[in-house]
């Protein structure tokens, strides 16, 4: 693969990330194929009947391979009575949606533009998965530390790195400019400390503001980022606001770049089109009072929203990209270079979570399907099910698609809470004892952000891949955590760490107990 687009961003190299591309985790099932008939066999049946829905339309996804990957992973024991949930990435299929990506920005740019897809970590904070995306040429969207530190693990270069975050420490853009990591800043007490950083030790980074053109909110009320009030960059249409922002541009000929990010789950296309225009006039103004190309880098951000209804795939890259040719052709134009930073819409249809079905009891004449996959894996649906529903499909005991009428039943986690619900009075072939569930579209923030309510250990993710003869090929991306590492990290070792505190004399000094 070559790199972003037909050319650098500016202040970037080109080229995808180098380095080998990490091999198997140890203790991985990578190698061990199944064979056509143990491994991928599948039933006549659709395997993704859901409330009314066909899951298996065209689209993105591939039910027969999930199916197969489905059925494999339960005959390797990477779903069962020991380990009793898992996550299933099908990594042809995110290699296809990052093709598409790139496909579809070089079709609708002109020739040379700079174009540089940033991948929101936070959709999958996976280092395998980054990794893999680095090698399809792609770089990462970091807003933490610790995002910065798996980007960096992944061999992700400093060039293809952009750093977002609303409360970057002092530290943390210190290290990103020395790195030569673009940096969006957030706001003007955090521009100035930029202007401290800069004074003491100039960088050649690529530095940008963000913006926040207050378009309004999507049906998501917690995932709009450009209200009037969202916390997110300089309110441009607060007072004085848009004349602060091209002052600050003109007083720093080192501000390049301006960033908004208006779009996410919930957000129509049409307001995202709407905020990237706010953003092209803003620059076009900046430029024209500098008498001079000062911002030559637009970074528009994600949050293309997910259809979580159907296995097809919309909206897509390509409609979006024509919508911002119809509605703003500057921004594609070549004028400027661009960043994106989409997440979910490039993994969250190729990720499946597989529950075991540990009990099957009824409650006020309602089935209950008692699963090991509740909040810790999918913690919006959970607190947030209209906003975040998701798709069940029902699988039997040795994996394969399971028959029968619709029965009305709840799909339950295991959380010690009545809350803990995936599906409720959902129509599916009625789940039994050791049977599975298949919650659909989790490839993005369900199983790698895990929410450790009840101590709830994090699940293994693996990746796989189907061969031509049908056989499925599974790779290590997370391995289960063990309970020992789950101790471990609750403070494991400082067992006895409070035991002097509050009784007898006051300790003296030396640090903190152990």
């Amino acid at each position: 693969m070559t790199g972003p687009r037909n050319g650098p961003v500016p202040g970037h190299l080109p080229g995808p990330a180098t380095g080998p591309v990490p091999g198997p985790v140890p203790g991985s099932t990578n190698g061990s194929a199944t064979s056509g008939t143990n491994g991928s066999t599948t039933s006549g049946t659709d395997a993704c009947t859901t409330s009314g829905t066909d899951a298996c339309t065209t689209g993105a996804t591939d039910g027969t391979g999930r199916d197969r990957a489905v059925r494999a992973a339960v005959a390797e024991g990477l779903v069962g009575p020991a380990e009793p949930v898992a996550g299933l990435l099908d990594i042809a299929g995110i290699r296809r949606s990052a093709a598409e990506l790139r496909a579809v920005f070089e079709e609708f740019t002109a020739p040379g533009t700079p174009v540089l897809h940033a991948f929101a970590v936070k959709a999958a904070s996976l280092v395998p998965v980054l990794r893999l995306l680095a090698e399809e040429g792609l770089g990462c969207e970091v807003a933490s530390p610790g995002e910065l530190a798996l980007a960096r693990a992944a061999q992700v270069p400093a060039t293809h790195t952009v750093l977002d975050s609303p409360a970057k420490t002092r530290a943390e853009l210190r290290e990103a400019l020395a790195l030569g990591i673009a940096v969006n800043a957030d706001n003007p007490e955090e521009l100035s400390r930029i202007d401290a950083l800069m004074a003491s030790a100039p960088s050649s980074a690529p530095i940008g503001l963000r913006v926040n053109p207050q378009i309004g909110g999507g049906s998501i009320g917690a995932m709009s980022t450009a209200t009037d009030t969202s916390k997110f960059g300089v309110g441009l249409r607060d007072e004085g606001a848009r004349d602060w922002v091209v002052r600050a541009c003109l007083e720093r000929p080192w501000l390049t770049r301006l960033h908004a990010h208006v779009g996410s789950q919930g957000m129509p296309l049409e307001l995202m089109a709407a905020g990237v225009a706010a953003l092209y006039q803003l620059a076009e103004e900046i430029n024209a009072r500098a008498g001079r190309r000062q911002i030559d880098t637009l970074d528009i951000g994600g949050g293309l929203p997910v259809n979580f209804a159907s296995d097809e795939a919309t909206p897509t890259f390509r409609e979006y990209a024509a919508l911002l040719r119809s509605t703003v052709p500057g921004v594609l134009s070549g004028r400027y270079g661009l960043v994106t930073e989409f997440g979910r819409s490039l993994l969250a249809k190729h990720g499946t979570v597989v529950a075991r079905v540990e009990y099957a009891k009824s409650a006020g004449g309602r089935p209950i399907a008692v699963t090991h996959a509740g909040a810790q894996v999918a913690t919006r649906t959970v607190f947030v099910p209209d906003a975040w529903p998701i798709r069940v499909a029902a699988y039997d005991a040795q994996g394969l698609p399971k028959d029968g009428p619709p029965v009305a039943q709840d799909i339950a986690g295991p959380c010690c809470f009545a809350g803990d619900l995936v599906a409720e009075n959902r129509p599916l072939p009625l789940l039994r004892s050791g049977d599975h569930a298949a919650l659909l579209d989790t490839g993005a923030y369900y199983f790698s952000t895990h929410f450790a309510y009840n101590s709830l250990p994090r699940p293994g993710i693996y990746g796989y891949a189907t061969a031509p003869d049908g056989t499925v090929r599974f790779a290590t991306v997370r391995t289960p955590q063990t309970l020992a590492e789950l101790t471990a990290e609750s403070g494991g070792a400082h067992t006895n760490a409070l035991r002097g505190l509050g009784q007898g004399p006051a300790a003296g000094p030396g640090g903190p107990a152990r």
